[in-house]
Formats: structure tokens, C-alpha cells, sequence
């Protein structure tokens, strides 16, 4: 498989979703241990499923082959089903606080939104000063 480099704002985004879910971490060990942790395993579950689709995209893309849609959309149902027992045993068996978790699994979109308002408002400001 031919490697592809990473776009610089993909690096960016990868490296914030750890900032963000350290940020968002630390202060929730003043809430409880159960909330912390769901904080941080929401945290890894959003941040692992993001890696895992980059990484089923790039094995789609670099094949080429003739139905690129079927491969996706398999990978896509594994990790959708992988991620979905995985909380169900963190919220049936009430390991983690589920405001917590869901803090947690918020991390990726956060980070999403709070990139592209910062790229919109440099754009913004680079267009005005011109």
C-alpha cells in the first residue's frame, strides 16, 4: 500500500484531539472518578474511531478498485458495531458516568468546530487586511 502523506490541517486536527481531551480531563477528576473516566475513554473511543477511518478511507483509496463503496461501507458497519458494544458495556455495567462519556466522545467534534472557526476567522481577517 502506497503511503499518503497527511495534510497538514489532518496532523493539526490529530494532534488537538489530544490537547482538547487532556483540557477537557483534568478538570473533570474534581467531578468523580466515574466521570473522569468516561471523560477519558470517551475521549480515546472518539479519537480511535477517527484513526480507524482514516486509515479504512486510505486502504479504499489506494486500491482502486472497480466498487470502492462496498469495502467502506463494510469497515464502516465494523467499526459502527465495534464502537456500539463497546459503550454498551461501559454504560450497562455503569463503569463510567455517561455525561462524562459523552463529553468524552464529543472531543473529535469540538475540535472539528473549533478548528474551522479558527481557519474561517484567519481567512476572514487575512481577506480584510488586503
Amino acid at each position: 500500500m502506497n503511503r499518503i502523506d497527511k495534510d497538514p490541517l489532518q496532523k493539526r486536527i490529530e494532534l488537538t484531539n489530544w490537547i482538547i481531551l487532556a483540557v477537557l480531563f483534568f478538570p473533570s477528576l474534581f467531578f468523580g472518578f466515574k466521570f473522569a473516566l468516561g471523560v477519558l475513554l470517551g475521549g480515546f473511543i472518539s479519537i480511535v474511531n477517527f484513526f480507524w477511518m482514516e486509515r479504512g478511507l486510505q486502504g479504499v483509496i489506494s486500491r482502486q478498485t472497480a466498487n470502492p463503496k462496498r469495502p467502506a461501507m463494510i469497515k464502516y458497519f465494523i467499526r459502527l458495531a465495534a464502537t456500539a458494544v463497546v459503550l454498551y458495556f461501559l454504560i450497562a455495567y455503569k463503569t463510567v458516568d455517561t455525561i462524562g462519556l459523552i463529553l468524552g466522545l464529543s472531543v473529535v467534534v469540538i475540535n472539528i468546530v473549533v478548528t474551522m472557526i479558527a481557519i474561517m476567522a484567519k481567512k476572514n481577517f487575512s481577506e480584510e487586511v488586503r
